[in-house]
């Protein structure tokens, strides 16, 4: 098949999955589109059968804000046209979906056009949820030639929110279980916490900082900070308050994700908010146990317990107990470790995600 995608090219779940989705279905020998006004950041270009296309918004005094979806919308029908694609999988439903339609009527007199929308969480709970936004988004989604969510709990939230009445379907995100995977030998220091962000409030990163202080009373440990955005500076003040700022690392955004995972031991993840949780998911793959909030979809990927912990937003001082519990132990650790590494391959690999996506492309094709 051939397949245009468009995702936000930034630092960002929804992001992530459409780039890693591509490169997949390119390796399995599909040819993929990007079509999006920047590169995404986990895109390889180099890949054989994926191929990148900018989206040039033109500035003019009479715009007081670029048209971006009017040029998206032109700019997905002349790949389409030309490249002659099958269909087209837009992530997050604004304005992607919008401009998916608009690129679908602007064929329709030539060529039959189907796009997929995946929702991925804000766009459904925050952003799309805005009243200028409600009904366009609403439309755009019930024009969509198929509907998916990366959860359980965000298609119920979909159908709620905005009265679906079509088909939703989940398809869970996904991990590729070779690229991320438990490192062989790990660098030497303390147990050491990661946490991985947009750094955005929602992700609650100085949590994490308070977590860490309420660790160091009882055992050593040290923790990496990856990402960036709006939280760090506060976060990074935080930490010289609280006198732990020796032992945390802020390590800004950073490409190779998998490389860096490994070396860890345990994730924080104090979301006020996840539709499912991808950078959990990464963690596992690579036998990193998640200390994780009772939020959204986390729940289905995260068995309380056993291949790690959640407990209440903004409740530290129980994510605390949970992380000295596991570094004290290390047998225990290493055990859940294992647990979710074994989560990770048996329900979430590429190779058993990456087929439900092929499936609803050809039954997308087959209507």
């Amino acid at each position: 098949m051939k397949i245009g995608i468009t995702c936000y090219p930034t630092y960002g779940g929804s992001g992530i999955v459409a780039t890693e989705l591509g490169m997949e279905l390119a390796l399995r020998g599909h040819e993929v589109h990007f079509i999006s006004y920047a590169q995404p950041i986990r895109l390889s270009p180099a890949m054989e059968r994926v191929h990148y296309h900018e989206v040039d918004v033109a500035m003019y005094p009479l715009f007081a804000y670029p048209p971006y979806t009017l040029a998206l919308a032109a700019r997905m029908a002349s790949v389409a046209e030309r490249y002659e694609l099958d269909l087209l999988h837009v992530h997050y439903a604004i304005p992607h979906s919008v401009s998916a339609l608009l690129a679908r009527q602007m064929l329709e007199s030539r060529r039959r056009l189907p796009f997929v929308t995946t929702l991925h969480g804000t766009d459904i709970t925050l952003v799309g949820q805005e009243p200028s936004y409600f009904e366009i988004t609403k439309f755009s989604i019930e024009a969509s030639d198929a509907i998916t969510t990366v959860s359980d709990y965000l298609n119920v939230r979909t159908r709620e929110v905005f009265g679906i009445t079509k088909p939703v379907r989940t398809i869970h995100n996904f991990v590729n279980c070779e690229l991320y995977r438990p490192a062989e030998a790990r660098t030497p220091g303390p147990v050491r916490l990661i946490h991985i962000s947009n750094f955005r409030p929602v992700k609650r990163p100085l949590d994490c900082v308070h977590v860490l202080r309420r660790v160091l009373a009882d055992v050593e440990a040290e923790l990496w900070m990856v990402g960036d955005g709006p939280e760090r500076y506060p976060a990074e003040r935080l930490a010289g308050e609280l006198g732990v700022a020796r032992q945390v690392r802020f390590l800004g955004k950073q490409d190779n994700i998998e490389r860096l995972l490994p070396q860890a031991d345990i994730l924080l993840l104090p979301s006020e908010h996840e539709a499912f949780g991808l950078a959990a998911l990464e963690a596992m793959a690579c036998g990193v146990v998640p200390v994780a909030t009772r939020t959204g979809g986390i729940a289905e990927l995260v068995t309380d317990g056993a291949d790690g912990y959640l407990e209440g937003v903004g409740d530290v001082e129980a994510q605390a107990r949970r992380v000295v519990g596991l570094v004290a132990d290390a047998v225990a650790r290493g055990k859940m470790a294992e647990s979710a590494r074994r989560t990770a391959v048996t329900r979430f690999c590429t190779d058993r995600i990456i087929p439900m996506y092929e499936a609803q492309y050809r039954e997308c094709l087959e209507a």
